[in-house]
């Protein structure tokens, strides 16, 4: 009692597939039927005869500004960006519009002038590359370079939480074999037999990590697909992420806790994720939850001709059609948008009802 635990709870059945929904919150009681968390959402009382399983959690502490800067130095140098710069300590980083953390300056340190004329030189960097200037402000380090930004007007995206395990969980996995050198013939991130892959799989199962299985087309990281060809892509994505999830659960990671992801645009043209798009459906049909990361995507994009800040529509199209097909996570941008775009989806298939139902009925 008193110590905040995880509860991941049955909430249904859909389509012979099991439904689960997690909470948090301190253990305020328990008995022979029910337990009783505090949430922030207020008290929530849960069925024994639905609790899937729960574990214990420590205790949420905010994090040191050695750690921040600590943490956002590795991400920086494990995922370096192709096009680098330095403006004081501050690292300017450009990847050609291929992701937004690689494509924003890290205001880590002292830019060697004062603020304003720091972000100045900042938007100058980018414009000079053809691109707009995007800051990653990692708080609570960088809270004054985000009130700065909120006095010039700067638009703000949704705040990324980044949640960290013990390295010591990553550096002995439970199975030797795990962490052995990749075969021959496999990229290090990709294909159910790389050693990368194992080495993950066992972090996560030493840790109870959820794990997602991706397909890259057999590219590694951060690599622009150049005239990509299969004989039959949504075919190639079934065998190599199906493969992943039955060698992860094989190597320990809990089934609830693996996703699959057609990974669209990753080692792909646009006409390979329009393709995959409209066959989600074969995806869905392995049983294995489906993972879509439609955001803003350059096939979205290139199909409607638009740049990144326009794409929210497109967007919520691809997400429309995913969610009808069967997709169950998404990765978004635009959370709200997002969100009711699913809400609408699930509405019409009937897995939820209207949140209010007025019309004719007065």
């Amino acid at each position: 009692m008193g110590h905040r635990i995880v509860v991941r709870r049955i909430v249904g059945i859909r389509e012979g597939r099991t439904l689960f929904s997690d909470a948090l919150g301190e253990l305020v009681e328990l008995s022979e039927t029910h337990i009783t968390l505090a949430t922030d959402a207020g008290p929530l009382r849960v069925p024994v005869a639905e609790v899937h399983r729960a574990k214990r959690v420590p205790p949420a502490r905010r994090p040191t500004a050695a750690a921040v800067v600590a943490l956002e130095l590795a991400a920086d140098e494990a995922w370096p960006a192709p096009v680098r710069g330095r403006l004081g300590d501050w690292r300017l980083r450009w990847a050609d519009g291929w992701t937004g953390r690689a494509n924003s300056a890290l205001p880590v340190g002292d830019p060697d002038r004062p603020l304003p004329a720091a972000l100045d030189a900042v938007q100058r960097w980018y414009a000079e590359r053809g691109g707009t200037a995007l800051v990653n402000t990692p708080l609570p380090l960088a809270a004054p370079v985000g009130a700065e930004l909120d006095a010039r007007g700067w638009a703000a995206r949704p705040p990324v939480l980044v949640q960290t395990v013990p390295l010591r969980a990553l550096a002995t996995p439970p199975d030797a074999g795990l962490a052995d050198a990749p075969d021959a013939d496999t990229p290090p991130t990709a294909g159910p037999g790389g050693g990368a892959a194992r080495a993950r799989a066992g972090a996560a199962a030493a840790t109870g990590a959820g794990l997602v299985c991706s397909h890259a087309g057999g590219l590694a990281p951060r690599t622009r697909p150049h005239r990509a060809h299969f004989d039959d892509v949504v075919a190639d994505v079934l065998t190599t992420v199906t493969g992943l999830a039955e060698r992860a659960a094989g190597l320990g990671v809990r089934r609830d806790g693996i996703l699959i992801d057609p990974a669209h645009d990753f080692g792909k043209n646009t006409r390979h994720s329009l393709e995959i798009t409209r066959r989600l459906a074969e995806l869905t049909d392995t049983g294995w939850p489906l993972l879509v990361a439609l955001s803003n995507k350059d096939f979205i994009g290139e199909t409607l001709d638009l740049p990144v800040p326009e794409r929210l529509e497109g967007t919520l199209a691809a997400t429309a059609v995913s969610a009808w097909l069967g997709a169950r996570v998404f990765r978004a941008h635009q959370v709200r948008e997002t969100r009711r775009v699913l809400d609408m989806v699930a509405s019409i298939r009937g897995d939820r009802p209207p949140a209010a139902t007025r019309r004719g009925l007065a």
